[in-house]
């Protein structure tokens, strides 16, 4: 019986769930401050921006004067590192294949949000951006430290200090 269950979850974490590897997908690299795998980085940084980018549109309709402020600032500056991204892979300079879509988990969150009103709106987007910002700040730290590609990694190292920024501003909302 525990062989199966191990063999079980060893095909779920290796299986096709995005190409993502069992290292990254569980958390141990994170929890050993390991940097991912270039693939994980690029696919773990593009979902990200697309939960950030849809999930502040819907804070743009939904949120408060303070929400909205923060919520326009995600949308422009995800659609930026977005954007940074995709022409980091399309000029050659890192080999790896951007995502169509979110992560099942991401659009749960989202499908989440978008059943929620007023306060229950505000107190889960404020949680979800504080949680996906501390998330990716680990990420790029972790990528920027350690990864093995050179521009993908000074692009990381750059771009942390915005998402340290945002992560502060989220602490904030989420007092």
């Amino acid at each position: 019986m525990k062989k199966i269950i191990i063999a079980s979850l060893a095909v779920s974490l290796a299986g096709p769930v995005m190409a993502q590897s069992a290292a990254e997908k569980t958390g141990v690299n994170s929890l050993m401050g390991t940097a991912p795998k270039t693939e994980d980085f690029v696919l773990e940084a593009a979902t990200s921006d697309m939960f950030e980018i849809e999930s502040s549109k819907l804070a743009l309709e939904r949120g408060d004067a303070a929400t909205k402020t923060f919520a326009q600032q995600m949308v422009t500056d995800h659609q930026k590192t977005s954007s940074e991204l995709k022409a980091l892979i399309s000029a050659g300079k890192v080999q790896a294949q951007l995502p169509g879509a979110m992560t099942s988990a991401q659009q749960d969150m989202l499908d989440k949000l978008k059943g929620l009103q007023g306060d229950d709106f505000l107190k889960q987007y404020h949680s979800d951006q504080e949680a996906a910002h501390e998330d990716a700040v680990d990420l790029f730290k972790r990528y920027g430290e350690g990864g093995d590609n050179a521009e993908l990694k000074a692009w990381a190292a750059s771009t942390r200090p915005a998402l340290e920024h945002h992560l502060q501003m989220a602490e904030e909302l989420n007092k």
